[in-house]
């Protein structure tokens, strides 16, 4: 049952990475501009999820000319590691956490925590339609697992982990704004839901381990003179890599 469960984890993790790249080229824009319409030849995007490829799309057209009929030809990264990633993400939450109810939670919100990570690492922004309803989704959907018999967390210690860790952002960002951004902090409620469903000692290492990752990374780009010790970088790929390892470490645990 549980090679089962981790290989459905899996697939589900692959078709929702293959939902991914258009959502991805959209989101990628700087804070000033608006969510992307059109694909870099352009036609007109048709709906935000899928591959990053035109297919019945429409050339925006001058004028009063007609528009023209879109060529097929993708616009975005490959879709495979996307897959891949996604995959991987949601095997090892599989892996994790096995049969208990908070599983379909981890796994069903981790596509859109790679999307996340991508967008971040792309433009180095976390965008409000993206983080604020991950957050409002995790807290809604643990409290939905902590009502199944066989669940193993804390809905309460989920609700206080996710207030905790996105007020000691808010700090964080209050202190040096050029160094967390307020999309970090809206990105730190989800995450704190998730790791306080398995009590304070496990959102305590998930929160750790994402400075810690960060900062591992701002290292070596210094040492490699790849970047000034002021230099910021996208800040939420470690934020949610700390998370995952704290959530893979709590599941286990459990």
């Amino acid at each position: 049952m549980g090679v089962v469960l981790i290989v459905l984890a899996a697939g589900y993790g692959a078709v929702g990475g293959w939902l991914i790249p258009r959502a991805l080229y959209r989101f990628s824009v700087q804070p000033d501009e608006g969510w992307r319409e059109y694909c870099p030849e352009g036609h007109r995007l048709a709906g935000w999820l899928g591959p990053a490829r035109c297919r019945d799309g429409v050339r925006a057209a001058a004028g009063p000319a007609p528009e023209q009929a879109a060529t097929p030809h993708g616009y975005g990264g490959p879709v495979a590691g996307v897959c891949a990633a996604s995959a991987a993400v949601c095997a090892g939450l599989g892996v994790a956490v096995g049969g208990r109810p908070e599983a379909v939670v981890f796994v069903g919100l981790a596509p859109a925590l790679v999307l996340l990570v991508l967008v971040d690492r792309a433009v180095h922004r976390l965008p409000d339609p993206l983080t604020l309803p991950l957050a409002a989704a995790a807290a809604a959907a643990l409290g939905g697992a902590a009502l199944v018999p066989g669940a193993a967390g804390s809905w309460r210690l989920a609700l206080l982990g996710g207030g905790a860790l996105g007020a000691s952002y808010l700090f964080l960002h209050l202190v040096n704004p050029a160094g967390l951004g307020l999309g970090d902090v809206k990105l730190a409620l989800s995450l704190g839901v998730a790791l306080g469903w398995y009590g304070w000692g496990v959102w305590a290492a998930g929160a750790f381990l994402g400075f810690l990752y960060g900062s591992l990374y701002g290292l070596s780009l210094v040492l490699r003179g790849s970047a000034s010790r002021k230099e910021a970088f996208a800040f939420g790929p470690f934020m949610a890599a700390g998370a995952l390892t704290g959530v893979l470490l709590g599941g286990f645990g459990a």
